[in-house]
């Protein structure tokens, strides 16, 4: 095991120094948080809403004919840390779990990669598909969602604005290739029949990309400009076949899950953001920072000024002071957190909230500190996605 309890700040338990289970488990708090049993062989790592009932029937002697788990004769010690919010639990428990059972704590956890929409479009023939992969290499990920549905929808409804293909096969451009449905309804470019050249489907493929890199302002822009140049040369027919054109890609735009309206989904690598949830600690709050999908260290930010400095300083100078000091390096597994991101972001009953931007040089300070005011008074935020069951 390369680090110990208390790397992750957590307060220990030994259970030998205490005749009786109650004096044992007095210390635990009755608050939510993640516990460590140590038994002397294989650690049990979990968390609850109630750390003191919680680890009390752990270690409470077994009832006849009861099939509960009980680590009675075993136990050895008790770990524990309190934590203010579910997210902060299920990261900490991710943190232990990778420490404890490297070989095996993505099965323990039950995690799966979320579901993305690649595109390949360094291939000769670029073309988009549902992946939970992320490889390394020149791709663009687009994600994450909810659900393989979601994405499915998305991805079908957004190609229909652009003439890439759909098809899975290496192309090898032959006139007598057969083709397929797309290519007979004009939706495809078709490659395979060497109807396109290569440079005439890059540059399709170039615009498909600038679309999901800009979550669409580029052929929003695009389609404007030529709207209002039609009109003001008065081609009215022209104006209203863009106007629809228009309407098109704005409904292929219209999903809660993408990130301009409030959800995730955007060009992984431009998934930047805070997370905020309520504090173990008084009167503070935690934040999550995200960059590129990985999660970065939290930090514990108090709403009060520090008394001892004497100096009054506004909670956005000092929001702004620890923003500018995160570190932007992004480690380990990225489909980790953000599975661990998305598995928060997408439930029913999601606590705490998201705020999204474009860059930290750019941070929307105003909008990180009423998110901050919202956590702090308790206020409920209800999810503006109403998501599948996220498997």
């Amino acid at each position: 095991m390369p680090t110990t309890p208390g790397d992750f700040a957590m307060q220990r338990v030994e259970l030998e120094a205490h005749k009786d289970l109650p004096q044992a488990v007095a210390d635990v708090p009755a608050r939510s948080g993640v516990f460590i049993i140590e038994t002397g062989g294989e650690p049990y790592i979990n968390k609850s809403h109630q750390l003191r009932r919680r680890v009390t029937r752990m270690l409470e002697p077994p009832q006849e004919n009861s099939k509960r788990l009980t680590l009675h004769a075993t136990a050895q010690s008790v770990w524990y840390r309190e934590t203010g919010s579910a997210f902060e639990s299920s990261v900490l428990l991710w943190q232990l779990h990778r420490a404890y059972f490297p070989d095996s704590y993505r099965r323990r956890l039950r995690m799966r990669p979320p579901m993305l929409v690649k595109f390949l479009w360094q291939n000769e023939y670029p073309r988009c598909y549902l992946t939970r992969r992320l490889a390394n290499g020149p791709a663009l990920y687009f994600g994450p969602f909810p659900s393989r549905a979601t994405a499915t929808k998305f991805m079908e409804t957004f190609l229909d604005l652009f003439l890439i293909r759909r098809c899975v096969e290496t192309i090898h451009p032959d006139p007598a290739h057969p083709g397929c449905i797309y290519g007979e309804m004009k939706m495809c470019l078709r490659p395979c029949q060497a109807a396109t050249t290569v440079e005439e489907y890059r540059a399709e493929s170039t615009r498909v990309r600038d679309f999901l890199e800009t979550q669409g302002t580029s052929l929003v822009r695009t389609l404007e400009a030529s709207r209002e140049e039609a009109a003001a040369a008065m081609e009215f027919e022209r104006a209203a076949d863009i106007h629809k054109r228009l309407e098109k890609v704005k409904a292929a735009l219209d999903f809660p899950e993408l990130a301009a309206k409030g959800g995730l989904a955007t060009d992984v690598e431009h998934l930047h953001g805070i997370v905020v949830q309520r504090s173990a600690a008084a009167e503070s709050v935690e934040l999550f920072p995200v960059y590129r999908g990985y999660l970065l260290d939290r930090i514990t930010f108090p709403l009060a000024a520090d008394a001892e400095t004497g100096k009054s300083v506004s909670l956005d100078a000092r929001l702004r002071a620890a923003v500018g000091e995160v570190k932007l390096d992004g480690r380990g597994r990225r489909w980790e957190q953000l599975a661990l991101l998305s598995r928060w972001f997408y439930r029913g009953s999601r606590q705490g909230e998201f705020v999204g931007f474009e860059s930290y040089d750019k941070a929307p300070i105003r909008r990180i500190v009423n998110a901050i005011g919202r956590v702090a008074r308790g206020e409920k935020t209800e999810p503006q996605i109403n998501a599948e069951e996220h498997r």
